[in-house]
This record gives C-alpha cells, sequence and structure tokens, in this order.
C-alpha cells in the first residue's frame, strides 16, 4: 500500500506554479528565533520578488507575485509549527501545485549555524512541522532546504533553545546564512532543484 499517496489530483495546466513555504511560529515574541528563519528566509524572498506577503488564506499568510512566466506563492503557515501541513496541504490543491514545485524552508538542530542542506524529500528528522506536512499532502516528495541552527548548549532543552533569538555572536552569520537561503530559493524557481543543490549545499560563510 501506498502511504504516501496524494489527497488530491495535481492540475497538468499549474506547472509553472511554485509554492514557497517557509516554517515558524505566529506571533512577534517568535519574529527572530531560531525556529523562524523560514518565515525570515521567506521575507527575504518577497523583497527581492516584489510580493507583499498580507493575504490571509487557508490559515497563512501568503503573497502572489510572477518570477518571468512562473507564478510564485510565498508561504507563512499561521498555525503552530506542528500544524503547518494543515495550510500548506490546502494551499497546494488550491493552486494545484505539482509535488515538484514545493519547497519548504525549516530550521535544523543536526546541521551547525551556517549549513544549508537542500533535499528531493526524505523523512521529517524530527522536524514537527515537516512531519505535519507530509501527513497532510500524503507524500513526502517534496523539496526542503534545512537551515543549520546547531545543538542546544550543555543540557539546554531544544524546545527552549529553538525559541530564543540568535546570540550577538551567532547574528552575522545566521543573516548572511537567511541571505543565501533566500538565493537558494531564487535559483529552485529559475534553475530547478538539481542545479541548486550542486550550488548551494553545505557550508556558507560571509566574504
Amino acid at each position: 500500500m501506498n502511504l504516501f499517496k496524494r489527497k488530491a489530483p495535481i492540475g497538468e495546466s499549474s506547472v509553472g506554479v511554485y509554492l514557497i513555504v517557509g516554517l515558524g511560529n505566529p506571533g512577534s515574541r517568535y519574529s527572530a528565533t531560531r525556529h523562524n528563519v523560514g518565515f525570515q528566509v521567506i521575507n527575504n524572498v518577497a523583497r527581492v520578488l516584489g510580493i507583499t506577503p498580507g493575504k490571509v488564506k487557508s490559515k497563512a499568510i501568503i503573497g502572489e507575485g510572477k518570477r518571468d512566466d512562473k507564478k510564485v506563492i510565498l508561504v507563512k503557515p499561521q498555525t503552530f509549527m506542528n500544524l503547518s501541513g494543515q495550510a500548506v496541504s490546502a494551499l497546494a490543491r488550491f493552486y494545484k501545485v505539482p509535488v515538484e514545485n514545493i519547497v519548504v524552508i525549516h530550521d535544523d538542530l543536526d546541521l551547525p549555524l551556517g549549513t544549508l542542506r537542500i533535499r528531493p524529500g526524505g523523512g521529517a528528522g524530527g522536524q514537527k512541522g515537516v512531519q505535519s506536512i507530509i501527513e497532510q499532502l500524503g507524500t513526502p516528495e517534496f523539496a526542503r532546504i534545512r537551515f543549520g541552527i546547531g545543538r542546544p548548549p550543555g543540557r539546554m532543552d531544544p524546545k527552549d533553545y529553538v525559541l530564543e533569538n540568535f546570540l550577538p555572536n551567532e547574528q552575522e552569520l545566521a543573516e548572511f546564512t537567511i541571505l543565501t537561503a533566500r538565493d537558494a530559493v531564487i535559483s529552485f524557481i529559475d534553475a530547478g532543484l538539481e542545479k541548486t543543490m550542486n550550488k548551494y549545499n553545505g557550508s556558507v560563510q560571509p566574504d
């Protein structure tokens, strides 16, 4: 039995539609936390594409725009992280987005800060937002941009760590990595996943 059967058919007429999803928690108190790097990347992509994410639809803040002849929907789910799939699934079905045109940007404890890992699919790796999206889409075969935030120091609870802001000595690298992830999203739209993986996978460092 296929456990990842899609819940809705994908329309061939929508092959030029891209769903760019940044994960985070809603509310100003979380805006600069490690867990919200997905939202921060979306904000930076929006500036490059001239899109204003302000419309509320399907439990998400979205923005719609164009990149050449491609339609781009930027998404910041407004449920908390572990329910992110509700918004992503509803929007993917509404806009008839092919699963290969979906990319999700999220924080990753298992990668050091300053590292991006771009993959075509796979498991959730303990990231509850990604797990929710897998369950709601009915497939794990969507692209991810994993943004390394590193492990918490000492015996600090990871749940507390991800909800803290980056430390002052981390700020420059965090901001540079956000901009690099932004460029990776633009590359995904323009050039596809394989070229994006080849160019942006690995460690990034400010010049």
